[in-house]
């Protein structure tokens, strides 16, 4: 598994975990299907920002 911190390993369709920008404290995950990238930058330490199907957006923390 994955974490999500490299633009490189994060693809669209791709099942994953984020977290969402209001849930940052308690860093409760919320799974979903990625839908576009929204990081430009190769890597990010928090974790590469996505849009997912179901318009959420928030950082990808694990990739199943």
């Amino acid at each position: 598994m994955k974490d999500g911190k490299k633009r490189f390993d994060v693809k669209i369709g791709a099942t994953v975990n984020i977290v969402l920008k209001q849930d940052q404290r308690t860093g409760k995950l919320t799974k979903g299907i990625v839908k576009n990238l929204l990081t430009n930058s190769p890597t990010h330490p928090h974790g590469i920002k996505v849009r997912l199907q179901d318009g959420q957006v928030g950082r990808v923390q694990e990739i199943l």
